[in-house]
């Protein structure tokens, strides 16, 4: 089905949307907000109409506005740690908003994102090393952190336990998974290995079937040419009897004059 006009316009604006969030923006830039904003009315608009695009575009669209609006929210927040864990937890695009591009473009701009937040984490954080030492050397005062520096340092452990507890996550899942596959695939290699019996059983079934049936066709046929001799013997002697018959009843009842 042929896109609407409203959907080619949906398209226009999220790509132009894409290529905005890849840009470094200055922090009173506007425009891509109220974009967003429209691209939100337009999807409302879009859903309402009878000929809208399949279910799976549709959430497509839906999946690419909500990761926009949601990298928007994460960029108002104050701390780079804020701005990571948020960044985490976003869902970019799965498919290619033009045909133009390899990759999908909210995928990009979140990789983006997520290694300016780690950027500015590692700055922060080397930041508040240098403070430290500085303040251990010229107060000779190992305790002595600032409120704020503190609570940078406490935001940072808990992402990177959060960070630690994601990769413990994911190899168990992995591990999962491989045993999952793993056993469908025994599953799967005995099932075939009983259809390749069961096949070569009846493949000796059909031969043994095609050698039965050839010896009762040549049987049937060498019955046939017997009884076709028979008849045509039989009919033979019917025709000579007759003829015979006919020329006695000629000689015994003569021609009345």
């Amino acid at each position: 089905m042929a896109a609407t006009r409203l959907e080619l316009n949906l398209m226009r604006l999220l790509s132009r949307c894409e290529a905005l969030a890849a840009e470094r923006r200055d922090p009173e830039e506007w425009r891509l907000e109220k974009y967003v904003a429209a691209l939100e009315d337009m999807l409302r608009e879009l859903k309402k109409q009878s000929s809208k695009p399949a279910p799976e575009l549709m959430n497509e669209y839906s999946r690419k506005v909500d990761f926009l609006k949601g990298l928007l929210e994460a960029e108002k927040l104050s701390s780079s740690t804020e701005k990571a864990l948020a960044n985490q937890f976003l869902a970019p695009g799965r498919t290619p908003t033009t045909a133009k591009e390899r990759t999908p473009a909210t995928k990009t701009v979140h990789l983006q994102t997520k290694a300016r937040c780690t950027g500015q984490m590692r700055s922060e954080l080397l930041g508040t090393v240098c403070s430290v030492l500085l303040c251990c050397c010229f107060t000779d005062c190992p305790g002595c952190l600032p409120s704020d520096e503190k609570q940078s340092a406490v935001e940072l452990d808990a992402v990177l336990q959060h960070h630690q507890d994601m990769q413990e996550k994911l190899a168990e899942e992995m591990l999962s998974l491989a045993r999952s596959l793993k056993n469908n695939t025994l599953a799967a290699q005995n099932v075939i290995k009983q259809d390749n019996q069961t096949l070569s059983h009846s493949l000796r079934m059909a031969d043994q079937n095609f050698e039965k049936l050839k010896d009762e066709s040549d049987r049937l046929e060498q019955h046939a040419k017997k009884s076709v001799n028979w008849l045509l013997w039989i009919m033979l002697i019917v025709v000579c009897f007759i003829f015979i018959s006919m020329i006695l009843f000629i000689r015994i009842f003569p021609k009345l004059k």
